[in-house]
């Protein structure tokens, strides 16, 4: 039995990453690399899927208006997204996308906020994008005419459907991949055919386009060109869901094979076939858009597509059972289903990809959250309770999904403007263009769809909760993965080193002058009864960035103040620091150290808080208890006095 939970344990925390490795080797995705259309599948199945309702939602959303809404749209994907993206790939090809760039202009806590925020916003478009597919996938198989009336249990179908894309996960990435390329082949194939057919009709019947006109002639733009063209340009941010699967994209990047001579610092060949990826996914989906657009617009009596229609939510559906009859129909609405279904694989491998990269290295998740299948198992849960919260309703979860994707599109702008200002020309005035229209199409969806943004706060206040816990509850941890002494520090402790005594004093430094280290020393023997012919080590931490949590290699170099020896170091954390030190210190000398504090005089809570955010606080009792959990054993544990 035992070797049985030790197996499963094994199998379950397969992927987490050796606490030892360097930062360097951390960034470095674990996944196998896969040629760049196999990866383009697995976006695709998100990026593709919503062919299947789209034209709906365009032709709710402005009627008989949406091809011409959709024509903004593909301009808006071809030279804006596109370009956009292919920058995004360019600076930051490990996968953290255009967060990462962000980043790196605001550091420390203002830093460090601003990610959690866009990360609940991500969280939103990947949770809500796996919900939302599976309830159209089910709404899918329900509607379809061969279902049983057993079927007819949609909130039960979506659970069950989840529950299965979760499975997959668990099983390998191997296997959610090469499902992901033939569902894309099948259901990019099926609507060539259905598109096709739509096409022919509208070609080989003459009264479609005056049936067309007269439809814009009854609208608010009265067939008036102009008109349609503004109203059209206005309204075209109701269909922004046709932009989904760019920020995944770029997210799911480590897994696109690239060149022999790459290295992690310059993987030309990722960043190339990346862009090959967006590109290609985007020509065939702006061809799509346009084409399904026309046929739905054009073929589908208006009534059909009423809310409560036959073409609700499913309006190439309705054409593939009109052009074709019911095998091909129902041919059509399974490998529908399974591409809605399986687009939920897509943001799971973007979530995947994007929390061990952030949260683990701020100390706001677990490290076993750096391992795929605990990951797998928590978002499965949350995307549980997020269809049960939305009764897996498709229209309730829509305004959040935009507004998860729009927002994240928004922050890639704006940092491609910021990377792109020292290009200068017409290249930073291209992308400022980008970045208003994106501004503009962001703003109007959430005046539209206000719900939007506050399923999107909810996901952010619950992250930022969330994580903030984890960090007060991972605070003691042994954080530091190495410690390297220079020559002067290593011979420094061996010469501290007296009848199996080693004696360490911790100091805030102040001035720095000899009069400073006198003073402790006297208080050392006035204190802790240590004599001055004792010797005895001064250690201080400098504190640096104290929002990052991980320290992987403490430094530590030694000083002479007059006669007095000193070891310093930068850290996030001084308590976390000292232990680790003190730790060292006992392997390389084999002296189990005594480590020396004064009181800290002041409310033990403003401390508490104050450890946790700047990194410093009431030091002894902290370092007492890091040493604690890193030694079981009191006897080998360095002694901690306060005095």
């Amino acid at each position: 039995m035992l070797r049985t939970i030790v197996r499963f344990r094994s199998w379950f925390l397969e992927g987490a990453r050796d606490r030892t490795l360097s930062a360097a080797k951390a960034r470095v995705h674990t996944h196998p690399t896969k040629p760049w259309w196999q990866v383009m599948c697995l976006t695709g199945v998100d990026y593709f899927s919503t062919l299947a309702y789209q034209p709906y939602i365009a032709f709710l959303a402005v009627g008989a208006l949406a091809p011409v809404a959709t024509l903004f749209l593909v301009a808006l994907t071809l030279f804006g997204a596109v370009p956009m993206y292919w920058r995004v790939a360019r600076e930051s090809p490990n996968g953290q996308g255009s967060i990462a760039m962000l980043e790196q202009l605001l550091p420390g806590w203002r830093g460090k906020t601003f990610v959690l925020c866009l990360l609940g916003f991500a969280a939103t478009d990947f949770v809500i994008t796996i919900t939302l597919s599976a309830a159209d996938a089910a709404e899918h198989l329900i509607e379809n005419p061969l279902a049983p009336h057993w079927l007819d249990h949609r909130l039960l179908l979506t659970f069950f459907l989840l529950v299965l894309l979760g499975a997959i996960f668990l099983k390998g990435f191997a296997e959610a991949i090469y499902i992901a390329v033939a569902l894309v082949i099948a259901f990019i194939g099926l609507n060539i055919i259905v598109i096709g057919r739509g096409l022919y009709e509208i070609i080989t019947h003459p009264e479609v386009f005056p049936r067309w006109q007269q439809a814009l002639a009854a609208g608010a733009s009265h067939g008036n060109v102009w008109l349609i063209f503004v109203l059209s340009l206005l309204a075209f941010p109701k269909l922004a869901l046709g932009l989904s699967g760019f920020e995944t994209g770029v997210t799911v990047m480590p897994l696109i094979k690239g060149d022999l001579t790459d290295t992690p610092d310059n993987p030309a060949g990722r960043i190339r076939n990346a862009k090959k990826l967006l590109l290609t996914a985007a020509v065939i989906m702006s061809l799509a858009l346009i084409g399904s657009s026309l046929v739905t617009t054009l073929l589908i009596p208006p009534a059909a597509l009423e809310p409560n229609g036959k073409a609700a939510g499913r309006a190439l559906a309705y054409l593939a059972h009109e052009f074709f009859g019911v095998g091909f129909g129902t041919l059509y609405d399974l490998t529908t289903a399974a591409i809605l279904w399986y687009a939920g694989a897509s943001a799971m491998a973007g979530l995947l990809n994007l929390i061990p990269r952030y949260l683990p290295r701020y100390g706001m998740a677990p490290e076993w959250a750096r391992a795929n299948r605990p990951l797998v198992v928590v978002i499965t849960g949350v995307t549980l309770f997020v269809t049960w919260f939305f009764d897996a309703s498709i229209e309730a979860q829509g305004d959040a999904y935009a507004t998860g994707v729009l927002m994240l599109m928004l922050s890639a702008s704006i940092a491609v403007v910021i990377s792109a200002r020292r290009d200068g020309g017409w290249t930073y005035a291209g992308f400022i263009a980008i970045a208003l229209v994106f501004t503009y199409t962001t703003l109007e969806n959430i005046r539209e769809r206000p719900t939007g943004l506050k399923v999107c706060l909810a996901f952010i206040l619950s992250l930022i909760f969330v994580s903030l816990v984890s960090r007060a509850l991972r605070a003691t941890e042994l954080r530091t993965k190495r410690v390297v002494l220079d020559d002067k520090a290593r011979k420094f402790l061996h010469e501290a080193v007296r009848n199996n005594m080693l004696r360490i004093a911790a100091n805030r430094p102040q001035t720095g002058t000899e009069r400073e280290y006198a003073r402790k020393r006297a208080e050392l023997k006035r204190v802790h009864r240590i004599n001055h012919d004792e010797p005895v080590l001064f250690f201080e931490v400098q504190i640096v960035n104290p929002s990052e949590f991980n320290d992987e290699v403490l430094e530590v170099h030694g000083v002479t103040v007059g006669k007095h020896r000193i070891l310093r170091c930068d850290s996030p954390a001084v308590p976390n620091a000292i232990a680790a030190f003190l730790l060292h210190a006992q392997k390389e000398t084999g002296v189990i150290p005594d480590v020396y504090f004064g009181w800290t005089e002041g409310s033990p809570i403003g401390y508490a808080f104050k450890y946790l955010f700047l990194g410093e606080g009431d030091t002894a009792p902290v370092v007492h208890e890091v040493l604690r959990k890193a030694v079981d054993n009191p006897e080998k544990r360095p002694c901690v006095h306060v005095g």
